[in-house]
């Protein structure tokens, strides 16, 4: 609803479960799909799979209770780009919805990485990428391998990039921490997300962490 009376954005559609939002988001195509991990029946995690397995203009934010909601690793590994908290202000909301209809994804060094850092260190997960049961560190140690396939791709400066991103850094952060010009270290983003098959920083964060480049730790 306060979505709804903002005046630069407009609600195309409402959907009360997951099968539904699936549906609604091929029907209508929205910019962006603001995605509760709770619903009856199939639940936001395999929703925002579905939703975004097209590679269509599509994106998925989603809606976690922080502390208590142990889904949001898996969330952002089935393609959503970033998340909000339930108790977030209003302005954060509206920006954060902002930000990824721009397609740019959402990345708060104090709130994601913590949470893909407890998931990708090993805090057992009820549902995680591996299925139900299995904890994190058993699938982090069959994607460590994968992720570190995947930077062979890179250069060691891309490398220290990534590591960078990994721990929550913004371009001008990384600018100054490197001495280089946020144009460059746009350049490198480019490539990076290139190179990886990334679709954007979320999932470079993730890969930072799978391949060890940034431990929970800091």
């Amino acid at each position: 609803m306060v979505i709804a009376e903002t005046a630069d954005v407009e609600v195309v559609g409402e959907a009360g479960t997951g099968a539904e939002a699936v549906r609604l988001a091929a029907e209508l195509r929205p910019d962006v799909v603001v995605m509760d991990i709770r619903m009856p029946g199939m639940d936001g995690i395999e929703a925002t799979r579905l939703v975004t397995a097209d590679g269509g203009p599509t994106r998925v934010v989603v809606l976690t209770t922080f502390d208590e909601d142990e889904h949001v690793y898996a969330a952002l590994h089935a393609g959503a780009s970033g998340f909000l908290v339930k108790d977030m202000a209003l302005d954060d909301i509206l920006g954060a919805v902002r930000v990824v209809a721009a397609g740019d994804a959402l990345i708060a060094p104090g709130v994601t990485r913590r949470l893909i850092g407890a998931f990708v260190g090993g805090r057992p997960s009820r549902s995680g990428p591996g299925g139900p049961g299995q904890g994190a560190r058993g699938v982090t140690a069959a994607a460590g391998v994968a992720a570190e396939r995947r930077l062979a791709a890179i250069t060691g400066r891309e490398r220290e990039i990534l590591t960078l991103v990994g721990r929550g850094l913004s371009n001008t952060e990384i600018a100054a921490e490197l001495v280089l010009s946020i144009a460059t270290v746009k350049t490198y983003m480019t490539r990076l997300l290139a190179k990886l098959d990334a679709r954007d920083r979320v999932q470079l964060v993730i890969l930072a962490y799978e391949a060890g480049l940034v431990s929970v730790s800091g």
